[in-house]
């Protein structure tokens, strides 16, 4: 069985997508599936809308898509500050002002998971979690609470996004939940583009590598600060943080 590709938010930061995609393009592309958030915080919503649309990949809807699919003025994000909460809603604001009306007809298109079998394991793949579209799946969440979120996705293995913290977390059930980072909105302090594969060894057990991809951020970043865009976010993209 081939392996499966996945990546997501990735925030319409369009060298970040483009560097991630020929990647995975020299690696011999194998089942591609994105996590969601196209949109929000980076300056080409369109071009990335449009890429993932012409290339036909399987996508989830993340909370910034359906906010902006919807115009909407919440990003159903959840922000720890008031300032943050400001930078926020300017986002979408722009985010809205500045994606067509077919690409927001898109947006409203797209699934809240995808179920793929992967050799023995069952494996869903969400943006926030099997519950809630913006629901934030740490690592350090308490194991009984993740074993009940399991429950609820019937699965062997549950990826998400949401985050932009990538990791691989075992349960003692043996049931496993990965996180894929961000494409285009790094938070783990590494300002590099991440996307994760999963495959089977051998012996059909699970494998899982993450990939980090450099990139043009000062491109990203320079966009940013060329628009009404809160340049708050070009540094963030300098950092991998925020």
């Amino acid at each position: 069985m081939a392996p499966i590709t996945i990546f997501g938010d990735i925030h319409a930061n369009l060298p970040a997508l483009e560097a991630v995609l020929a990647d995975i393009d020299g690696r011999s592309p194998t089942n591609l599936i994105c996590l969601g958030d196209l949109v929000g915080y980076g300056t080409w919503p369109n071009e990335v809308i449009e890429i993932i649309r012409g290339r036909g990949i399987p996508t989830i809807m993340g909370n910034y898509d359906q906010g902006v699919g919807q115009d909407s003025d919440d990003c159903g994000c959840a922000y720890k500050t008031p300032e943050a909460q400001a930078l926020g809603v300017r986002s979408i604001t722009w985010s809205n002002a500045h994606t067509t009306a077919a690409n927001k007809a898109f947006l409203r298109t797209l699934v809240p998971n995808i179920p793929v079998q992967l050799g023995a394991y069952r494996v869903l793949l969400v943006h926030g979690s099997p519950r809630r579209v913006n629901e934030y799946l740490y690592e350090d969440r308490p194991e009984a609470s993740v074993e009940r979120i399991m429950d609820v996705a019937g699965a062997d293995v549950l990826v998400c996004g949401h985050t932009h913290l990538p990791y691989h977390r075992v349960l003692g059930s043996g049931r496993q939940v990965i996180n894929a980072g961000s494409v285009g909105k790094p938070k783990d302090n590494d300002p590099r583009a991440c996307y994760v594969v999963l495959d089977l060894d051998g012996q059909g057990r699970l494998q899982v590598t993450f990939q980090r991809v450099d990139y043009d951020v000062e491109r990203a970043a320079q966009a940013i600060e060329e628009t009404e865009m809160p340049h708050e976010f070009a540094t963030m993209l300098r950092q991998g943080a925020g």
